[in-house]
């Protein structure tokens, strides 16, 4: 029985999600690249059952913030049989030395936490002897942290041109594809357009600038569960939202609704 109400209610909110980022797209400005918002349903914690439940419903992009999760439900028997055109985002921090764990990962689409042109390096170097003879090459984003707080990870803003300008030239084996930012958790709209949104926006248009990128080739990856809506309004294309998707999770000392500096809401 828990199955049949588990999987009436992930559909149930995962429409609603759905419905929610049209609409929003739908109330976006025209001067903003027209490109469909991609909803990433993260899925840390969760069974492999919730995320076959999902992609039932036509979901096929999921993220998780921890390699070894991640790991273990892409090859989990369950969804390596359900889920065949799965596409798995790495939303979490990553150490350089879980990089080819990580990029051994069946059906991983994009890594959105580059943070550094070491691990950049790094990750290009790795790809290049997995991928062997292919000449696909893997999707990145660059992490920036907009909001400057120390529990945070990703580049100092001022960092992002350089960054990339590496990853573009000297990383043959990676393909740019934006930039991606956590945020400061709980802001509150009523003051005004959320500054790290406007602050990634912002280092988008100087890295196009100066890197004679299309501004539409170059996504951004921002809004997560409280926030989805505003991110697209003013440009996201890719949220990630997992409680409202999956249900709440257990942060051990930690009141669930007790905003945490340090815990990163999806």
């Amino acid at each position: 029985m828990w199955k049949v109400a588990m999987s009436e209610e992930v559909a149930k909110a995962l429409q609603s999600v759905v419905e929610r980022v049209n609409q929003a797209a739908a109330r976006r400005p025209k001067t903003l690249p027209a490109v469909p918002p991609r909803l990433v349903a993260v899925s840390k914690t969760k069974p492999p059952e919730m995320v076959v439940e999902a992609y039932k419903q036509g979901q096929r992009n999921f993220g998780e913030n921890y390699v070894n999760e991640l790991v273990d439900k892409a090859s989990d028997p369950l969804i390596l049989e359900s889920c065949p055109e799965i596409k798995w985002h790495f939303i979490g921090h990553l150490q350089k030395n879980n990089v080819n764990k990580l990029l051994g990962v069946q059906n991983l689409f994009l890594v959105e936490t580059i943070d550094s042109a070491k691990l950049a390096d790094r990750v290009n170097s790795s790809w290049q002897r997995i991928r062997g003879a292919s000449t696909q090459r893997l999707k990145v984003m660059v992490q920036i942290n907009t909001s400057g707080e120390q529990s945070k990870h990703g580049l100092p803003p001022e960092d992002t041109v350089n960054t990339v300008k590496h990853i573009v030239t000297q990383c043959p084996a990676l393909h740019f594809s934006g930039l991606m930012t956590i945020g400061r958790y709980g802001y509150n709209l009523t003051l005004g357009p959320n500054p790290d949104f406007q602050m990634l926006l912002s280092r988008r248009q100087e890295v196009c600038d100066s890197l004679k990128l299309p501004m539409e080739d170059v996504e951004l990856s921002m809004g997560m569960s409280t926030d989805f809506e505003h991110a697209i309004e003013v440009g996201s294309t890719n949220v990630r939202v997992g409680s409202i998707i999956f249900g709440n999770r257990e942060y051990p000392n930690s009141a669930l609704n007790t905003p945490n500096p340090k815990r990163t809401e999806w």
